[in-house]
């Protein structure tokens, strides 16, 4: 926009609010693309490369919230960018006070250890969520198919992995011990009457036994995300400890809308932080009542607040 001088003068603070970030170079900037999911068609890859070939530097950066960056694009180009952009269906991401672009895994449609839809999940959320300001710090949502937890989804102020809860039906065990041999975790072990006995404390919900199973004993009789809240990196990191288990892929977006109003709430005037820091602050029981009252099926009876990860240690 112009000036009372006539000279061209920039926000900063709103371009990057909109996914254009201030380099280095003068009036040269990054577009952060939004790519939820980190999945995108080919044809969507081949435009993405032309407007960077056309408006950008010699590459282009893979973030490690799987966006794509096009680098040293001059302001005088953003409209250009953003039109050619468009050609492709191709959105500009966000920076900011505000829920980011969700991660994802490639989910169950693939990989033969997912056990639900992640990359459905992660449009939803895009769609629904994405830019809702949150008043106080940046909101990060992520989704893993299985407990091998690509994404890292705990580092997330919202983190999902997906999760199976296992039922063996006796009947149809032909007492193979497949399950028991496959179980990593020491979860199932052959009982002296050869059939298969679970210890339910030591499961991790990966759903292996129900995979493995010839005759089908083992079934599925939960499936969904186990849920941990209060995630972040950066100077002062913390894990994100478990709120709710096996919450149904259909209320993902509902689940989050809750964490979000519950952050907007105890944050008001805190300033800029995130929601890690006020769930120690506030105490995690705080948040379990405020969501027990719209999950109560799947909000766990307790837990503790975020850790810390200590990342100097050796110093």
């Amino acid at each position: 926009m112009a000036n009372d001088s006539g000279k061209t003068s920039i926000d900063l603070g709103n371009l990057k609010a909109g996914g254009f970030i201030k380099e280095r170079g003068k009036d040269l900037f990054t577009v952060r693309l939004r790519v939820p999911g980190g999945r995108m068609t080919v044809p969507r890859l081949k435009k993405i490369a032309q407007v960077a070939e056309k408006f950008g530097g010699e590459f282009v950066h893979l973030s490690v919230r799987q966006s794509i960056e096009l680098i040293n694009i001059n302001f005088k180009d953003f409209d250009a960018v953003v039109a050619e952009l468009g050609e492709g269906e191709q959105k500009v991401a966000s920076c900011g006070a505000r829920v980011r672009v969700p991660t994802a895994c490639g989910g169950c449609e693939y990989n033969p250890n997912g056990l639900v839809d992640t990359q459905r999940s992660a449009l939803e959320v895009d769609e629904k969520l994405f830019g809702t300001p949150t008043g106080h710090h940046k909101f990060k949502v992520g989704f893993a198919g299985c407990p091998f937890d690509c994404p890292k989804s705990a580092t997330n102020d919202v983190g999902f992995q997906g999760a199976i809860w296992p039922e063996l039906h006796a009947d149809e065990c032909i007492s193979c011990g497949l399950c028991a041999k496959s179980c990593t975790e020491g979860a199932i072990a052959m009982g002296a009457d050869g059939k298969p006995e679970f210890n339910a404390a030591a499961c991790i919900y990966c759903g292996d036994c129900v995979k493995v199973c010839p005759t089908e004993a083992w079934k599925v009789a939960k499936k969904g995300y186990t849920v941990r809240i209060g995630g972040k990196w950066g100077r002062h990191p913390l894990v994100g400890t478990l709120f709710a288990t096996f919450l149904p892929e259909d209320r993902v977006v509902d689940f989050i809308g809750e964490v979000l109003a519950w952050y907007k709430e105890k944050a008001d005037g805190t300033g800029r932080i995130r929601i890690g820091d006020i769930i120690i602050r506030e105490g995690a029981d705080s948040l379990l009542t405020r969501l027990r009252a719209r999950f109560p099926d799947f909000v766990a009876e307790k837990t503790i607040a975020p850790q810390v990860i200590e990342t100097q240690v050796g110093k």
